[in-house]
């Protein structure tokens, strides 16, 4: 806003100090929203940034999502070794991306790496693994499109779907402030998450069930493991459109 001024308060959540945790075995949603919405709630902070990916379904009482940021590329990435074509080993903790990327490694292992981007890179090279899977919007927004020693593919929607919200970054308000912030922000990008997350909360479900949820272009592609890979095409103009849409949706999965 051109007539406010802010100042950034960086603060660091549980999980990003504890790189021995596993964000599977832990739930994974809401360990990365934590401090910063307590940040809000305590009035030690006016807005908070997230990944949209990593936000619960439900909101705390007394915040609001303000809005989005205009979304980054929302692929996922398969990174493997230069001269392994067909790895055995790859690292993920997304129970996602492994029931997906299974079709196509069916005989594959699966472990976990943790670490920044740089960090994962290079345990690639070393053989920590032999391939790993990374958004594609992280390695925009760090200006990486090589690494040596290593093959970056960039996985089609209908060989991965995203995670609900993937790409998008979520800027948190106190729900009192919402209209002061809620007009600055992408429209688009709005309905698309929302509608994400709200087939997701429909099926009961946070980031660690095999659910993937995207929305694009008039195109939302679906997978959930009972019904595999789907698309439906949409025409989604504003908010008020989305629950019964959802409604028809999860009456032709039949979930």
């Amino acid at each position: 806003m051109p007539d406010q001024c802010f100042e950034s308060l960086e603060l660091t959540t549980q999980v990003d100090q504890r790189l021995k945790w596993s964000l599977e075995k832990r739930g994974g949603i809401g360990l990365f929203t934590k401090e910063l919405e307590e940040a809000l709630l305590e009035g030690r902070a006016d807005l908070a940034v997230h990944s949209a990916k990593d936000m619960p379904t439900t909101t705390p009482e007394g915040l609001a999502v303000a809005g989005y940021l205009p979304r980054a590329r929302a692929n996922d990435c398969l990174i493997r070794q230069k001269n392994c074509a067909d790895p055995a080993l790859i690292a993920t903790s997304s129970p996602r991306r492994r029931a997906q990327l299974g079709k196509r490694f069916p005989h594959a292992e699966w472990s976990t790496i943790r670490g920044n981007v740089g960090t994962r890179l290079k345990k690639i090279v070393d053989g920590a693994c032999e391939a790993s899977i990374l958004a594609a919007a992280g390695l925009d927004r760090l200006e990486i499109s090589q690494f040596e020693g290593l093959v970056f593919e960039m996985l089609s929607f209908e060989e991965m779907v995203p995670a609900p919200g993937q790409a998008a970054i979520a800027i948190q308000c106190r729900e009192e402030a919402l209209e002061t912030y809620a007009h600055l922000f992408c429209e688009r990008t709005k309905i698309a998450v929302s509608l994400e997350k709200g087939f997701l909360k429909r099926l009961g479900s946070g980031c660690q069930i095999p659910v993937g949820a995207y929305y694009h272009e008039d195109t939302f592609h679906i997978f959930h493991p009972e019904t595999g890979y789907r698309a439906f095409n949409l025409d989604i103009q504003k908010p008020e459109d989305i629950e019964p849409t959802l409604d028809r949706i999860l009456k032709d999965l039949q979930l």
